[in-house]
């Protein structure tokens, strides 16, 4: 039998051995999985989300603080939605003689004013400057109030459907009830059902009345949170307030009650 060639043993097994590597070689993958951030470095951030919402994302209804002026409390209204003023109203406005001519010219402008700003930097009518003063104050203590909410995470002050004051609480105005001396505004704060606290809006001023408002008032105001409801008692010597403090009450009451 001839033997081998040493030289073509040698040929033989380089050549095996190549053809070895070229395999391996074929069965590797074309790049390893952690290459690419390997060779880039970090991957590419996630795009940032911008916060979405923010303080005006409440709806609802604020009342300002009434601002007292020479010729009598001018008291704004607002109602908000997205943080923008949808709609301004004067719950409380001089009255008698031509400060009803100024209030039912210089009101309407005032409102249109504070929706079209958006704020309180709103010029004063012709004639009407300090009603106009007056409703630039109470409109930002109003625009203040909704803020305050808004930052407390609760949203707008709404007046109606929960307020900041906390779960399952209201704060509802009443409509004024006009009487023989003036107009009766009540602003009712209720929580669990009940009401806990009573502020009175408007109320006769003026001469005798103001002696009469200040001791009536306040007797009104305990007798409705210890009644919880709009049947309380005339105080004696202001009929007419009580029956319009009632009044307006209840219309706060059914409010609620909606």
């Amino acid at each position: 039998m001839r033997k081998s060639h040493p030289v073509r043993r040698a040929v033989l097994a380089g050549a095996a051995t190549v053809s070895g590597i070229v395999l391996l070689l074929s069965l590797k993958p074309a790049s390893d999985p952690g290459s690419a951030s390997a060779a880039g470095g970090a991957a590419p951030p996630v795009a940032a989300q911008s916060p979405q919402g923010g303080r005006g994302a409440g709806a609802g209804t604020v009342t300002g603080d009434a601002a007292d002026t020479q010729y009598g409390p001018v008291q704004v209204r607002l109602t908000l939605n997205g943080g923008k003023i949808t709609k301004a109203e004067a719950v409380q406005a001089p009255e008698g003689g031509q400060s009803d001519r100024v209030t039912a010219d210089a009101v309407p402008k005032l409102n249109r004013a504070a929706v079209a700003a958006g704020s309180a930097d709103i010029d004063a009518v012709s004639g009407a400057t300090y009603t106009s003063a007056g409703y630039a104050k109470s409109l930002q203590s109003a625009l203040d109030k909704a803020a305050a909410a808004a930052g407390s995470g609760s949203g707008a002050a709404e007046e109606g459907s929960g307020t900041g004051a906390g779960p399952g609480t209201q704060v509802l105005t009443g409509d004024a009830a006009r009487t023989q001396y003036g107009p009766v505004q009540v602003r009712v704060t209720v929580s669990g059902g009940r009401i806990t606290d009573v502020e009175t809006l408007q109320a006769p001023r003026g001469g005798r009345s103001d002696q009469v408002t200040a001791d009536a008032v306040p007797r009104l105001d305990r007798a409705a949170v210890a009644a919880g409801s709009a049947d309380i008692d005339t105080v004696s010597g202001a009929t007419y307030t009580s029956a319009g403090y009632r009044q307006s009450l209840q219309s706060a009451l059914d409010r609620a009650g909606g």
